[in-house]
This record gives C-alpha cells, sequence and structure tokens, in this order.
C-alpha cells in the first residue's frame, strides 16, 4: 500500500508544480467506516479501517486536505461502495461480481467467504463513471458517499448471476477474511444534494449487463 500512498502523493506534488485546478479523488466508504454503527453509513460516521486498503485510502484524504489548505488545490473525494460492471478484473482478489462471472464461465464453483449473508452496497460502473463527471464542476471540497444506499449479501449477488448465466453450479463456502465488513450500505444523500445526482442502474439491470459484456468476450478466462 506504501507505493499506491507515495503514487498519490507525487500525483498530488504535479498537481500543485503545474497548477492543477482540481482533483477528483476515487477513496472507499466500505473500507473506511469499519463495522458501521448505523446503515446506510452518513460521510459523519466515525472512521476504523480493518485492514490497510481502508488506512491507505483514509490517509490520502487528508494529503489532498492538506494540498488544498496550504496550495489552493480543489478537491472532490468520492467514497465509492463496491462499484462492479463491464471491464471489471475477474482473476483478482476483489470485484466478487466478475469474480463468480468468470468463475461460472469456466464452469468452476464461486468461492464465498463466510457465510455469504455479509452484505455490501453495489453499484454499477456508468453511474460512478456519472458521477465522477459531475464532480469536474460541483462538490468543491466535499467528501460525498457514491453508493446505491442499499445492502445486497453475496449470496444474493450469486443467484442473481447464477440466474443470468442459467448455471447449476454452487458456491463453496470458505472461513470468513479477516479485515472485512461484515455488512454496510452508504447513504448518498448529501451527494444527490450537492451534486444533483442518483444512480440509476439497480442491481439486476447492472448484472444482466456485466454477465452480456463478459460472454462477448472471446477468451474464457
Amino acid at each position: 500500500m506504501i507505493f499506491y500512498i507515495l503514487g498519490v502523493i507525487k500525483l498530488l506534488e504535479y498537481s500543485r508544480k503545474y497548477n492543477l485546478k482540481k482533483i477528483i479523488y476515487a477513496s472507499t466508504g466500505g473500507a473506511i467506516y469499519g463495522e458501521p454503527k448505523i446503515n446506510p453509513v452518513p460521510e459523519e460516521h466515525s472512521i476504523f479501517p480493518l485492514a490497510p486498503y481502508g488506512i491507505s485510502k483514509h490517509a490520502l484524504e487528508h494529503y489532498i486536505e492538506y494540498y488544498a489548505k496550504i496550495f489552493s488545490l480543489d478537491y472532490t473525494i468520492l467514497r465509492y461502495s463496491n462499484v462492479y460492471g463491464p471491464r471489471q478484473d475477474p482473476l483478482g482478489e476483489a470485484g466478487v461480481v466478475a469474480i463468480f462471472i468468470g468463475k461460472i464461465l469456466k464452469g468452476e464453483n464461486p468461492l464465498i467467504f463466510g457465510d455469504g449473508r455479509q452484505t455490501r452496497d453495489f453499484i454499477f460502473v456508468k453511474d460512478v463513471a456519472l458521477v465522477n463527471l459531475i464532480s469536474l464542476k460541483k462538490g468543491s471540497k466535499e467528501i460525498l458517499n457514491s453508493s446505491r444506499e442499499k445492502e445486497t449479501s453475496v449470496e444474493e449477488i450469486f443467484k442473481e448471476i447464477k440466474l443470468n448465466l442459467k448455471s447449476n453450479l454452487e458456491p463453496v463456502y470458505k472461513s470468513a477474511r479477516l479485515g472485512e465488513v461484515y455488512k454496510i450500505a452508504l447513504n448518498n444523500k448529501k451527494a444527490k444534494k450537492i451534486l444533483n445526482w442518483e444512480p440509476a442502474t439497480d442491481l439486476s439491470s447492472g448484472i444482466k449487463q456485466t454477465v452480456e459484456y463478459f460472454k462477448s468476450l472471446q477468451i474464457i478466462f
């Protein structure tokens, strides 16, 4: 994670050097807040990341705020929920939608870590792209959750993908991973108000589009 932090700091230095007007920072909501005291989680919730990924994301929020104060760099920090959609890497450790699709297309049983009832707030990539575009001109010096404000369990995600792929495969359950939040959704009312934005893609439509994209590829993962 140290290389990620240093890389973003280098971008901030170049922003200062070349008088960049504004930076849009892709932060994270699901990994920053820790186990939420309330759901959906507002931006004002306490910060207690459970893993290095969330720690690094939060550290860089502070660096951005520092550069804004000292060097007058404008910013909007967007705390994404769980982004999914076409072109997501199906071979990595993150991105459960793409990973499940990739496994089923290969005829393999997807792995579920934990009991499958853990929830995330899944948002389609097109909705995230739109919130970034809007943030170019709005949301000055704001920290905003970018989410659907809805909890969906990992088991529900698997069933939706299985239905779209007409598969008979079942998941294999493994021990839960340490450092992962169990249930979370992000409150998006602040982004709706300040940016006049809201997600337009429901989960069924988003998964269908994602499945169709991966089915259209000529290579098998």
